[in-house]
């Protein structure tokens, strides 16, 4: 069981997915989970009548601060499973929220139920890894509420995001998407900015750190639009978050 009311009183040290590098621990204070959960809440539009379905790792960013703490405060319902593909097509119908990686969503797209899913209604939030247009088209079609989303262990993790409601906007950003890029997102909670060698460094209540931190993602702007390019090195510099 998850001591909501501890983590809310004494903060929690987690652990990153190691996508950008060997996974390390990274205190969350207060009140910083309270600043990211209140970001959360407001992007997905978390209610008490929301019903949120967790099947990331609680025991990561993703899984506990993305949705399960931001339902836990608005007092919405949560249901909390280890992931799987087929178990998730069967129960998504009962839910109104879920949050799933890249990695999930191209399991569940390959179970047989995938063909005949209706996800109206629902809000799929999707990230930790590049979210990619196979994944997007897919869960747009279904006729769920898509947000593609951006963030890290050190920042948000909703922090960065483009909500999908419909192919048209699917299409539309894919048409400007720089070639062998994804879409990171355009709407912000955090201040950012792209420094001389297009890595973005962002700043902000919903971030751990108080001073400006490089998060060596590389990005390039179109039409007020992020998109996410690579990474200018396999590993972020923790010990110093202002250099670069």
């Amino acid at each position: 069981m998850i001591d909501f009311d501890d983590i809310l009183k004494n903060g929690i040290t987690i652990h990153s997915s190691g996508s950008s590098g060997p996974s390390k621990p990274f205190y969350q204070s207060p009140k910083k989970i309270l600043a990211a959960a209140a970001v959360a809440s407001r992007v997905q539009n978390l209610t008490p009548q929301s019903k949120i379905y967790t099947c990331c790792k609680p025991k990561h960013a993703g899984g506990l601060f993305t949705q399960t703490i931001p339902g836990h405060l608005v007092g919405a319902s949560i249901t909390i499973e280890e992931f799987s593909a087929y178990q998730f097509v069967r129960e998504i119908s009962k839910y109104t929220h879920t949050h799933i990686t890249p990695l999930h969503a191209k399991a569940i797209m390959k179970t047989k139920g995938f063909k005949n899913l209706n996800l109206e209604g629902i809000v799929v939030m999707c990230g930790a890894e590049p979210v990619t247009w196979d994944i997007i088209e897919a869960f747009v079609q279904k006729g769920c509420t898509f947000i593609s989303n951006w963030g890290m262990s050190e920042i948000g993790p909703v922090a960065i995001n483009y909500t999908f409601t419909n192919m048209e906007q699917v299409e539309y950003v894919k048409s400007i998407c720089p070639e062998g890029s994804t879409v990171l997102g355009k709407n912000s909670d955090c201040l950012y900015y792209i420094n001389s060698n297009a890595e973005l460094v962002v700043k902000g209540d919903i971030c751990i750190y108080e001073v400006w931190y490089n998060t060596k993602d590389l990005v390039e702007v179109r039409d007020g639009i992020l998109f996410y390019k690579g990474r200018s090195n396999a590993e972020v510099d923790f010990d110093n978050p202002k250099k670069g």
